[in-house]
């Protein structure tokens, strides 16, 4: 165990370059920072640094306190213990989008600049009343901060940040509440890049962007020179980013070098070794204890003596389990074999009122095919996936099922299969999936998916984002198919089940049909891909990459 207790202390040693500290660079320090819930504790005792230059992925399981560790360095919530010191200028992902609904657009970027915006606000009211030397010296003042914060560029800069964003011209004078959620989650995005803060707090930044817009942020933040914490369930993303991982185990953050996959690595090295040096030392303490048994009662008390100090000094402490959890996931086809062709689409079209986000549209779903489906949020990706799924009808056109398909769909909106206010217990939700099925086997499935114990008979109106997403993912396990259709299937799941459903996927006998904005997820599975663009709906035969190949050229 101290093996272990070593080693990680290496590597939560951080060596600041003495240039660093000459130039007055700003970082985040966390001292001693404990959090816990009741007897839950999440970090405790944490003193660690976040150094400036450097770009740090925030990791851990769902439930492990990313986010409340998050919320702490920005100052939102409390911690149990110690404190938190940040540079003056903090650029922050805000959630809360109803606090802007009135607002305009670059306005809202403008606000991310918080010195800036006051003077700005402060200027305009003083142009209101009537003039005075008192109000022109404050104005001279608040024209001062403002060239100082080059704020008579506020509004260029705001809008190749939008554009950056995948925003629409079009949209940057309108108030917020005028245009499509996503797209105000994106200017959020947006207000926390404004104004060249010495630190970002990011907390889940791609989960509204298209591909184009998350390859346009890695360059952005590939570029940035402050200090940046991001949590992201996004593998592809952490992996172009992170200079660093800040692992939350052991009751402890733990600081590796490198970027996500790197960090396995290295963790998984530090386990094995501590293992490893654990049963070294239980071998030793039973040959130790044998001599004793052996010797106890006669002549070389001495030698007797020095064995069992030596056992003690040599009595290995109880190693922390680690949280690095990742799910089994593995669909069997039924043995039913369908059809070469699955689904045979012709001509569809549905729309919503005046709106029609589907026109025209044919496709022919073959056996084995592995299709990922992309595009920016609100062009019908759902929708589609519905239809093919047969939960959703078109308004003109016709889908065909082939000759023995069996579907299993997962939707991206979870009470569409799970009822939360039902009192049933996850356990009895699989149950009345497949009727007849062996207790024992649901128990089997449901540890796959990481519902050890107890957690098996949690009632589903009390299951998380990601374990009901698990829930879901075992009935599929559990469910007759040869085509799986998943929509948004990694939006509440945490890095490790993203990677095990991704090997799932793309080791199955049967069919999919997959809609994410995970690349990784993507890049894994499909073999071929249906693009949704602002010109209309692609179908690509190939990788996702050779897809973005194609489209820069």
């Amino acid at each position: 165990m101290a093996s272990f207790y070593c080693l990680t202390s290496a590597i939560l040693i951080l060596y600041l370059p003495p240039e660093f500290l000459s130039l007055g660079f700003i970082m985040i320090t966390l001292s001693k920072v404990s959090k816990s819930f009741g007897s839950k504790v999440l970090f405790d005792d944490v003193t660690i640094t976040f150094n400036a230059g450097n770009r740090y992925g925030l990791t851990g399981p769902n439930g492990a306190g990313k986010t409340t560790l998050l919320k702490i360095i920005m100052g939102l919530e409390e911690a149990t213990s110690g404190n938190v010191t940040l540079p003056d200028r903090v650029g922050i992902l805000r959630q809360n989008i109803e606090a802007y609904k009135q607002e305009r657009v670059l306005d809202v970027i403008v606000m991310g600049n918080h010195r800036l915006w006051n003077a700005l606000k402060e200027r305009d009211a003083l142009y209101e009343v009537e003039m005075s030397d008192d109000v022109g010296m404050r104005l001279g003042e608040l024209e001062g901060i403002i060239a100082e914060e080059d704020g008579y560029s506020a509004e260029s800069n705001a809008e190749v940040l939008l554009s950056g964003m995948g925003i629409p011209h079009e949209y940057f004078e309108k108030k917020m509440h005028e245009i499509p959620t996503d797209m105000q989650f994106r200017v959020l995005l947006a207000q926390s890049l404004f104004g060249e803060p010495e630190a970002l707090l990011l907390d889940e930044p791609t989960n509204h962007l298209d591909l184009e817009s998350i390859g346009w942020l890695e360059n952005f933040l590939h570029n940035y020179k402050g200090t940046l914490v991001v949590i992201s369930h996004d593998r592809h993303f952490l992996n172009s980013i992170t200079t660093h991982i800040a692992d939350i185990d052991y009751d402890t953050i733990i600081i590796y070098p490198g970027n996500y996959d790197e960090m396995i690595v290295a963790k998984s090295s530090v386990r094995e070794r501590a293992e490893l040096d654990s049963k070294s030392k239980e071998k030793k303490i039973s040959q130790l204890r044998e001599f004793v048994a052996k010797f106890g009662a006669g002549t070389r008390a001495s030698q007797v003596q020095s064995r069992l100090r030596e056992i003690n000094r040599l009595q290995p402490q109880e190693l922390k389990k680690s949280n690095i959890q990742r799910p089994y996931i593995r669909f069997i086809p039924t043995e039913k074999a369908p059809g070469k062709i699955l689904l045979k689409v012709e001509h569809i079209t549905k729309g919503y009122g005046d709106l029609e986000v589907i026109k025209h549209f044919s496709i022919e779903i073959s056996r084995g095919d592995k299709i990922g489906v992309i595009g920016n949020n609100g062009r019908g990706k759902t929708t589609l996936l519905k239809m093919l799924a047969m939960v959703l009808a078109p308004n003109k056109g016709a889908i065909e099922l082939g000759h023995q398909v069996m579907i299993s769909y997962f939707p991206q909106n979870h009470p569409e299969i799970i009822d939360k206010s039902s009192k049933l217990t996850s356990f009895d939700w699989l149950k009345e999936r497949r009727p007849g099925i062996y207790d024992q086997e649901i128990r089997g499935v449901m540890g796959k998916m990481l519902f050890g114990g107890d957690d098996a008979f949690k009632p589903i109106a009390t299951l998380s984002g990601g374990e009901t997403a698990r829930l879901i993912i075992a009935g599929m396990m559990l469910s007759d198919h040869n085509l799986i259709i998943l929509d948004e299937p990694n939006n509440h799941l945490d890095i490790e089940a993203v990677s095990a459903l991704a090997w799932g996927l793309e080791e199955y006998k049967g069919s999919v049909i997959v809609a994410s904005h995970d690349r990784d997820l993507i890049s894994t599975v499909a073999t071929k891909i249906i693009a949704f663009e602002a010109d209309g709906i692609h179908i690509f035969d190939g990788k996702l990459d050779e897809y973005l190949a194609t489209k820069k050229i």
